[in-house]
């Protein structure tokens, strides 16, 4: 692949020549920064998994009109310090029914897979080290795309084993939502990345990251895919308006009813660290990644340190984004009733996403055979406008003249509008019908009152 040429200068002022720091890395080094990836990427996961508990409880009071906590710290900013200490100082409680090996296995088991699938995500562009090129993800796999689907489907046997380890009703019901909860939306959401696949042409991540620097972002050509995407992870990571596995009006606290101490936290751990991994595949898949705007060496070739650090930057920034989302949903909608869950999940997110997939690939198909390129212009690339104006007259289509109140809305009613207004009817008539009985039965007031 050639250089840009005005990287050529960029990368000799650091050191070395150009073919040395665009060199794979031979192994000790390779080990090293490996190494180093693994402990950053695990410290700043952890970390910011634990701050965005603060984040959630700040925000909810930003909506609330509140303060939030504001007394452990300045500012409350070691709020989530003292709940970890206070969670470590708990005692460990284990049900005597219950299943001891597979109650303990549960909350690592529902964890676990959220922290596994970042290390295909790339989070940055790769690094002209004078060693070799460092690209910025763990583990750049060739298959990246489908070791994200294949772990993080995972999660939802730790949401199972905890409720039916816990031998409790309500966490067996929890679970039990869980389960077919996930199953649901997971078919839905892995439907609704096939488009993706089939404009990169690849199933690597980073393969995906610069086709969208050469045809812009692909929630603008696949705005659909992107819509049937967001919703999945919603109820994929069982945040509102799908939290019915935990729902607290209905099953206490559902599959984590029976824990206490750091198990019970590691459950919350584990669906923060699932909304940061769905906000990244959504930053990855539809937004660009790490991809700087306006600027082609770190999508042609690696780059000098300050490059990667502001492409770090900026895939963070657009993380942040969508987490701030997560929150700002959860503080604003209300929960779904079960049915209406399972009706949107199999009624209208499954057939939309079949749908989808037979237009778009009819689409690249006609382009294709147009001969339209899909490479050069950027966010103004012929082919991605030409897939953006179809995905507006789609969303035309299915928001405004197929919905009408009655598809994609599951709290709609089935019965026609005179019936609706005939029982309402009936309801005043019973209504004041009992408001007449209980006044004539009322005691007649006596002289004195």
């Amino acid at each position: 692949m050639t250089l840009a040429p005005s990287l050529l200068p960029l990368l000799q002022a650091v050191g070395g020549t150009v073919a040395e720091r665009q060199a794979p890395l031979t192994f000790w080094p390779f080990v090293i920064f490996t190494i180093l990836k693994m402990l950053v990427v695990f410290t700043v996961y952890m970390v910011g998994v634990a701050l965005l508990t603060l984040a959630e409880r700040k925000v909810s009071a930003w909506i609330q009109d509140r303060h939030g906590p504001n007394r452990v710290g300045p500012g409350g900013l070691l709020q989530p310090a003292a709940d970890g200490l206070k969670n470590l100082m708990k005692e460990e409680t284990l049900p005597a029914t219950a299943n001891k090996p597979l109650f303990v296995m549960a909350p690592m088991l529902a964890f676990l897979p959220a922290l596994l699938t970042w290390a295909v995500i790339p989070f940055g562009a790769s690094w002209a080290s004078p060693w070799g090129r460092v690209d910025m993800v763990l583990a750049d796999l060739p298959v990246g795309f489908l070791f994200t689907l294949a772990i993080g489907s995972l999660g939802v046997y730790g949401i199972v084993l905890a409720g039916w380890a816990s031998n409790n009703k309500y966490a067996l019901l929890g679970g039990l939502r869980s389960s077919a909860q996930m199953v649901s939306y997971e078919i839905a959401m892995g439907l609704s990345t096939i488009p993706v696949l089939l404009l990169a042409g690849n199933v690597s991540l980073t393969a995906i990251v610069r086709e969208q620097a050469a045809m812009g972002w692909y929630v603008f050509a696949l705005t659909i895919a992107f819509f049937i995407f967001l919703v999945a992870a919603f109820a994929e990571t069982n945040r509102l308006p799908f939290d019915l596995p935990e729902a607290e009006s209905e099953l206490v606290a559902g599959y984590h009813s029976e824990y206490s101490g750091m198990k019970f936290s590691l459950f919350f751990i584990a669906e923060y660290a699932n909304m940061v991994t769905a906000s990244s595949l959504m930053v990855t898949l539809f937004f660009g990644g790490w991809n700087l705007p306006f600027y082609r060496a770190d999508d042609l070739a690696a780059v000098s340190g300050w490059i990667v650090l502001a492409s770090v930057g900026w895939y963070l920034l657009k993380v942040l984004f969508f987490l701030f989302f997560f929150m700002w949903i959860r503080w604003t909608l209300p929960r779904f009733r079960y049915d209406q869950l399972m009706s949107l999940g199999w009624k209208f997110m499954l057939p939309l996403a079949l749908a989808y997939i037979v237009i778009i690939a009819g689409a690249i198909l006609a382009l294709d055979a147009a001969g339209v390129s899909r490479h050069g212009g950027g966010f103004f690339n012929r082919y991605g406008l030409v897939l953006f104006a179809l995905n507006v007259m789609l969303a035309v289509a299915l928001f405004f003249f197929l919905d009408r109140g009655r598809i994609i809305s599951p709290a709609s009613s089935r019965l026609a509008s005179d019936a609706v207004a005939r029982l309402r009817a009936e309801s005043a008539r019973a209504a004041a019908g009992r408001h007449r009985g209980a006044v004539a039965h009322a005691p007649a007031p006596e002289a004195g009152d």
